[in-house]
């Protein structure tokens, strides 16, 4: 049975290639995926077409987690898709999801779909992550420190 569709749109002041590498280097992405109160482990990322990508979110006040992984199908600075799937049993499918960025104006159009979430998951909880998650982007990739 299929899952839901979650779709994100933000325009942050940054580049695409900084967006790029809060996606494709594992620091940075342990940094700004996990919504608040949790914090990111990445097992692995070999960020290539066809390499995978490991990591789990683990809650800081119950140490509970849940871990997920997948492959890359589309590497670039303008788009990046890749799989993700739960080692739950309870989170059943494979979800994708593609970064859309475009260069516009004032720094970069960012648009997220995540197909194929899990029934389980409401929707509204899904996007209040993905809210605390992309705040935590921004906070990243917008400020330009000089050396």
């Amino acid at each position: 049975m299929p899952g839901n569709t979650i779709k994100l749109h933000r325009v942050l002041r940054t580049t695409p290639e900084k967006l790029y590498l809060a996606f494709t280097e594992p620091g940075a992405f342990a940094k700004w995926i996990p919504p608040n109160g949790f914090y990111c482990t990445v097992h692995s990322m070999d960020a290539k077409v066809g390499g995978s990508h490991r990591a789990s979110f683990t809650n800081l006040t119950t140490g509970h987690g849940h871990s997920f992984g997948g492959t890359y199908l589309e590497l670039s600075h303008e788009r990046i898709r890749y799989t993700d799937k739960f080692d739950d049993p309870n989170l059943p499918g494979e979800m994708i999801v593609t970064v859309s960025m475009k260069k516009v104006s004032v720094g970069v159009e960012l648009n997220i779909t995540q197909e194929n979430v899990p029934e389980v998951i409401p929707p509204e909880a899904c996007y209040l992550g993905w809210q605390k998650s992309l705040a935590n982007l921004a906070a990243l990739v917008e400020p330009d420190i000089p050396n």
